[in-house]
């Protein structure tokens, strides 16, 4: 029989084992206290709000303190992307975690994410409208229209 304190080890590893793993079609698993963002080094934990993520193939998963860092790390290796990698990034109303391909960017606002001016991810146009309305913005892009010259522009 094993002990009350040997089994919570086990458990403890196995949890271990499965954290930062996921399928490339399911949600990212919530990063862990010592995740770092994949580009700056960032711990992302404290962020829930601007968590975004690339979930590749195999399942390993890579996290990032916003879609800014995410966008840059995507635009670096293009080959991440690749061969059925999932990316995610977090939607500012529902704080629920949404595919980035089908979420709209608003650029400009006076919403600051945890490295400064960010994309604030929104999942439909009209949601983007209303942000804007809110706090500002200059405009509302689809995930192909975010490039180099976007996040340069957020500097």
């Amino acid at each position: 029989m094993i002990s009350g304190h040997r089994r919570l080890r086990a458990v403890a590893l196995v949890c271990s084992l499965f954290a930062g793993v996921a399928s490339a079609g399911e949600e990212p698993p919530p990063p862990g206290p010592k995740d770092r963002c994949a580009l700056c080094g960032m711990f992302v934990a404290p962020y829930p709000a601007w968590l975004a993520a690339l979930v590749e193939a195999d399942g390993t998963v890579r996290y990032f303190d916003g879609p800014k860092d995410l966008f840059r790390y995507a635009l670096r290796h293009p080959e991440a992307t690749a061969n059925g990698a999932a990316l995610w990034v977090t939607d500012y109303y529902t704080t629920h975690p949404m595919r980035a391909r089908e979420a709209f960017y608003v650029t400009g606002s006076d919403v600051l994410g945890p490295m400064g001016a960010e994309l604030v991810p929104v999942a439909s146009l009209e949601l983007a409208a209303t942000f804007r309305a809110d706090h500002g913005g200059e405009r509302a892009l689809a995930y192909d229209d975010v490039d180099s010259g976007v996040l340069e522009a957020l500097e």
